[in-house]
């Protein structure tokens, strides 16, 4: 039994490299360049998380995350996030209607946004934290209860929440406890020359780019188990392990760079993406192992928003990309 079962994971995992790369290649027909943000953005469904996407307005998020959810024929919702904005407007109400039928009135759920495969929640940190945790509770439960009941969100389901980075007034800074909810910090640049040029030419014209679904929402279920079915050396788990330990500037196992300039590290939260992050990066890439060139690559995007600086960094003008390259440079795999 255990002979066949690897069997099919091999073939399900041949199939998912086949998947991936065309899903890619469906993507660039809209998307040009970023091919970075897209691989981190691919490893958060395939590990059934939830991201945060950084990066000043006009470079696409939007349109990255709607054509994502059109390449896997996925429902897509975008809720624009402001300071007004109510929990309700969010996971939806009941309304008092009149039946049609039997003409007296009853309770009619009417579901909001959030009732979708993807979610984009923009500037997120334009709400306040009432409404902020409404969708925070639905990432966490993929649930959300209203006026007592209790309601399942579609599967899958994914949330991606953008923050703009340069306009800070009236915002509501997410708290640490709930950044940790998210599985990565995605940041999303400016393009090279070349790109941007590309970009341009490509969306002032006539033709608009058509793309077809290329993977079922079944099938990307079925990939998400195959993920977790992936098996991870003892060794590379460790290694995980200890780079989140050694963010945490208050115990033995910190290293220096966290003792000088962190606040607070990484929770164990962190541990657990680095690895499923791994596993999913492994299988896109065509592997059946995890190594830990898979942990390195994604310690950026997992510590970002986790590794709180202290007075002594900011003053020091020393930013959390810093900090964790010294990091990586500091703590090496044992066998490594």
């Amino acid at each position: 039994m255990d002979t066949e079962r690897q069997r099919n994971d091999a073939e399900l995992a041949d199939s998912l490299k086949r998947d991936f790369d065309a899903l890619v290649k469906e993507i660039g027909k809209r998307i040009i360049g970023q091919e970075q943000v897209i691989e981190q953005m691919l490893i958060t469904l395939l590990a059934g998380g939830n991201s945060l996407l950084m990066g000043v307005p006009g470079l696409a998020k939007t349109l990255l995350v709607q054509t994502l959810a059109e390449t896997l024929d996925l429902a897509f919702s975008r809720v624009q996030f402001t300071p007004d904005l109510m929990p309700s407007d969010i996971t939806g109400t009941e309304l008092v209607q009149e039946n049609p039928d039997s003409g007296r009135r009853e309770m009619v759920f009417m579901p909001g946004p959030v009732f979708a495969n993807i979610v984009l929640a923009d500037e997120i940190n334009r709400t306040p934290p009432k409404t902020q945790a409404a969708l925070l509770e639905a990432m966490q439960e993929h649930r959300v209860t209203i006026q007592g009941k209790t309601r399942s969100l579609p599967e899958p389901f994914f949330v991606f929440a953008t923050q703009n980075p340069i306009e800070l007034e009236g915002t509501y800074p997410l708290p640490e406890a709930q950044l940790d909810r998210f599985m990565f910090e995605i940041v999303l640049d400016y393009l090279p020359l070349d790109q941007e040029l590309a970009v341009v030419q490509a969306t002032t014209g006539a033709r608009e780019a058509q793309l077809a679904a290329v993977i079922s929402r079944e099938r990307l279920i079925e990939y998400q188990r195959l993920t977790r079915r992936v098996e991870v050396a003892e060794p590379v788990v460790r290694y995980a392990v200890e780079l989140v330990r050694a963010t945490r500037p208050d115990t033995g196992e910190a290293a220096e760079p966290a003792r000088r300039w962190l606040t607070y590290g990484a929770s164990v939260r962190a541990a657990q993406y680095l690895v499923l992050g791994g596993k999913a990066r492994a299988l896109i890439r065509g592997m059946v192992h995890v190594g830990y060139e898979d942990i390195r690559a994604l310690a950026r995007p997992v510590f970002r928003h986790r590794l709180l600086r202290n007075f002594q960094a900011e003053s020091e003008q020393i930013d959390t990309e810093q900090l964790i390259k010294e990091l990586l440079a500091g703590v090496r795999p044992r066998d490594g």
